[in-house]
């Protein structure tokens, strides 16, 4: 049940209240303690704080729910104590009882549900945060997926993420400038905006839908626009299998696969200028010839031209093993901080072998690399363990937010998908050095 916006705030303001009282009291106990101390009370203030925080936006249905979702994502801006508590949050929430379905779907197609649909199953197959979807069939016949959002959501949303924010802010996890908080949650409200705005989704499907009309393979669910609203999205039901299962089929289908998870990323960001930016493994479907489905259109991010280009020279630059130019381009994405600290060449070398491993680029990588048993992510722990001391010198960045939290989701799926593949064609072919 969605709980009124008063019971709501109470419920946040308490737990900001209690965040606040536990970082005083951990300040004041550790004053004169020493490094070591500090930071080891801090982590442990970090891990009660992130439980904390995910166990109250569970409970609670709705925008701020979805906030401990996307901020779990962002793992680059929150203590990793904070974003591993904030990852359960990606589970299923449950689900809302039909009645409310009901009202909320006729409410807003100002029709008796019995008359919109012949058929229209109470048991939704995926509940989440700001909404749960059920199978439907048309009077015409059609087999449709019903995506109904919960009532009320939409009216919490902006006194939700403050409250979330100030809890952040007061638990001492927001370690940056002002003026980047601001971006990187004006990033996140405006991906919740979006979220909660199905108007703009049905447009995202037909942006997309016409892009890929071409990629054979590459299946996205058509808009049934008679049954769509502001708050409800009615799709072709478009079936297929888990990654799970279709990591258990023979690997020249898992490449047919992963090539067409590869063109949904970068042709999108390199052709259309626009991504979608929730690679979780619920958002695809996959079938026994190396289609793929896409769902899930909510979380698009546009990019200008200007950013683009300079995604693609960061790139070039990268591929190329040039760290000098490679180092400006950070500079430019507001990733690297401009200060006179010199950061040597062999931090940024050790990082280019370990990203690039993955993408079959020499000397690195020579041929087929089998994501199935890929260190890249343990690789990756070590060196920032050993890289410490130059991490003050380096930011998140609001252009470059949902493009990190896309390409780290498309390399899990492929990990999960256990595929061996040569992926430096198309490497080749959307950057071109």
């Amino acid at each position: 049940m969605a709980k009124s916006s008063g019971t709501r705030f109470m419920k946040l303001a308490g737990m900001t209240a209690s965040i606040a009282g536990k970082a005083a009291k951990n300040s004041l106990k550790h004053l004169s303690s020493d490094e070591e101390k500090r930071l080891q009370a801090r982590s442990e203030l970090m891990q009660d704080v992130g439980i904390q925080i995910a166990e109250t936006l569970g409970e609670m249905k709705g925008a701020v729910m979805k906030v401990g979702q996307i901020a779990s994502q962002y793992k680059d801006v929150f203590p990793p104590e904070v974003a591993t508590a904030l990852e359960k949050l990606q589970k299923d929430a449950p689900a809302m009882p039909y009645a409310q379905i009901r009202t909320q779907v006729e409410r807003e197609l100002k029709a008796p549900i019995h008359e919109l649909f012949t058929e229209f199953e109470e048991i939704p197959f995926a509940a989440a945060s700001i909404g749960q979807v059920h199978r439907a069939i048309l009077p015409s016949g059609q087999r449709v997926v019903v995506k109904v959002q919960y009532p009320d959501v939409d009216k919490n949303c902006d006194s939700d993420l403050k409250q979330v924010r100030m809890a952040l802010k007061i638990a001492g996890v927001l370690n940056m400038s002002k003026q980047l908080q601001e971006q990187l949650f004006h990033e996140i409200r405006q991906s919740l905006h979006d979220e909660l705005d199905y108007i703009k989704e049905a447009h995202n499907l037909r942006v997309f839908g016409a892009f890929h009309v071409e990629d054979t393979g590459l299946i996205i669910p058509k808009v049934i626009s008679s049954h769509s609203s502001k708050r409800i999205l009615t799709l072709t039901e478009e079936s297929g299998e888990t990654l799970t299962v279709a990591a258990t089929w023979d690997n020249d289908i898992k490449q047919k696969i992963a090539v067409r998870l590869f063109h949904f990323t970068a042709g999108q960001l390199f052709g259309l200028y626009r991504m979608h930016c929730d690679p979780h493994p619920g958002n695809f479907a996959f079938r026994a010839d190396g289609s793929v489905v896409a769902y899930d259109f909510g979380g698009i991010r546009s990019y200008s031209d200007s950013e683009v280009q300079l995604f693609r020279r960061f790139a070039k630059h990268a591929l190329k093993g040039d760290v000098t130019a490679l180092e400006q381009d950070l500079v430019a994405l507001d990733i690297r901080r401009e200060d006179d600290k010199i950061v040597p060449g062999e931090f940024y070398g050790k990082w280019l072998e370990i990203g690039l491993k993955p993408l079959s680029i020499k000397p690195y990588q020579d041929g087929d690399f089998d994501f199935a048993s890929s260190q890249t992510h343990h690789e990756a722990i070590a060196q920032m363990r050993t890289s410490l001391k130059y991490f003050g010198q380096f930011q998140p960045s609001a252009s470059t937010m949902m493009l990190d939290r896309t390409i780290s989701g498309q390399y899990w799926n492929l990990v999960n998908l256990g595929v061996t593949i040569d992926l430096s064609p198309l490497v080749h072919e959307y950057i071109g050095f």
